[in-house]
Parts: C-alpha cells; structure tokens; sequence
C-alpha cells in the first residue's frame, strides 16, 4: 500500500495487486484495514478510526482506490461516484494483435453485459438481452511493444468485470487474466490492468483534484512500453 494523498477528509492509495479493499470470505486482511492502521498511527489516533469504502477494484488488479475520512465526505463521495462525477483512467497490457488505431483514436465498445454470481464472472452480448446492463468505454493505443501494447481505458458505465469482459469480446484479454481467455497468467497471481488515474472536485474544499498511481514495480514491461 502506497499513499498517494491525504487530508482531513479523504485519503487515496495505491493498491498493490492480489490485495482485498474490502473484507470478504478468505478472512485475508482488507486494504480498508490496513488504512485504518495506518491512519490510527500516525495521527495517533484513540479508539476506533473511521474509514468510508467509496469504491473497489478487483482483487487481481492494481492502482487507486479512494476512501473518506469522515461521514461528511463518503456521503459526497457516494453520491459524486453514483453521479459519474468522478473520472477514473486505467491502463492495460494488451495482446499486440489486438487491433487498435495506430494513430491514437479512442476506439468505443459497446455490449450488453449479463452476470453469472455463481462463477463470479460477465458475459458481454453485441445486443441487448434479458437481464442485461448496457455497458461502454473507450479504449485508446498508448504504445507498442514486440508482443503487447499498452492502453489506456476510460469508461461510460460501471458493470461488473466491464473492462476485462468487453476488451475480452474484443478479442484483447488483458495479459494474465485467463478467466477472460488471455492465454497464460501473470507470474504473480495478477492481471495488467491498473487503475492509473482519479480525478473529481474534492467534496469539501471544491477545489479540483486529480491523482495518478504509479506503475507496479513488480513488472517492469509497464514502464518499458
């Protein structure tokens, strides 16, 4: 866990890949968790320390995650997140075959999502079905390499597993999440898909702010592309 930013309200870290923010059925200690120890020493703090989840990501992934420090700002941050008043980035290794403008052009994908809770997993559909949830992004090159390629994601919607199900439809699973057919894991348990960037105006002070994550240090073809 690295802190990216912090202050009376709200505080934003980077998640390290294969960790939890929220407690689940492993019984494995929470991102959340881990916040609270951090905060309690170092402002000393007695009793109990609130801590608001505002947001997750997936257990296999890297990168921002927000909480808030009080009551006040998670209320806002709620309602700012429900609003999609919020802009979050993310990036991803990329098969090199998959076909993306070379120029940079964001390409739009479009799919109706359905969700199977049983095996934890999104189907994505080129038309609408029942029980179905339309989602869309835009996925756009960044960079090449002899066997991937890096790009960047900004999403329209928030469905479950959305980014890895579409780009996944798209014939592009991102490097090592074989749930969704890449062709081999990751080393380390993860997938190459970082939460890269956040960006939204402060839900107290209203003064705009925006915080990016570095890349995982445990793979250095993030950097290299």
């Amino acid at each position: 866990m690295q802190v990216l930013y912090e202050d009376n309200h709200i505080i934003i870290v980077s998640k390290e890949a294969g960790e939890i923010v929220q407690g689940d059925k492993t019984g494995d200690q929470p991102l959340s968790e881990k916040v609270k120890a951090y905060i309690k020493e170092r402002y000393a703090k007695p009793g109990a320390v609130f801590l608001g989840v505002v947001h997750r990501l997936d257990r296999p992934v890297s990168g921002i995650v927000v909480f808030a420090r009080t009551s006040k700002a998670l209320e806002r941050l709620n309602r700012m997140f429900a609003n999609h008043e919020v802009v979050k980035v993310y990036h991803a290794l990329l098969p090199r075959t998959a076909l993306l403008p070379a120029d940079g052009t964001p390409l739009t994908l479009t799919h109706y999502l359905t969700r199977n809770t049983q095996h934890n997993k999104s189907y994505a559909h080129s038309h609408e079905v029942p029980q179905s949830k339309k989602a869309v992004l835009d996925v756009r090159l960044l960079s090449q390499g002899t066997r991937y390629q890096l790009a960047e994601i900004n999403l329209h919607t928030g469905r479950h597993h959305q980014i890895r199900c579409q780009l996944a439809q798209a014939g592009a699973p991102i490097r090592g999440d074989l749930k969704y057919g890449a062709p081999r894991s990751n080393p380390d348990g993860s997938i190459s898909l970082h939460a890269r960037s956040i960006s939204f105006v402060h839900p107290v002070s209203q003064k705009p702010l925006k915080v990016e994550a570095p890349y995982p240090a445990s793979e250095p073809l993030w950097d290299k592309l």
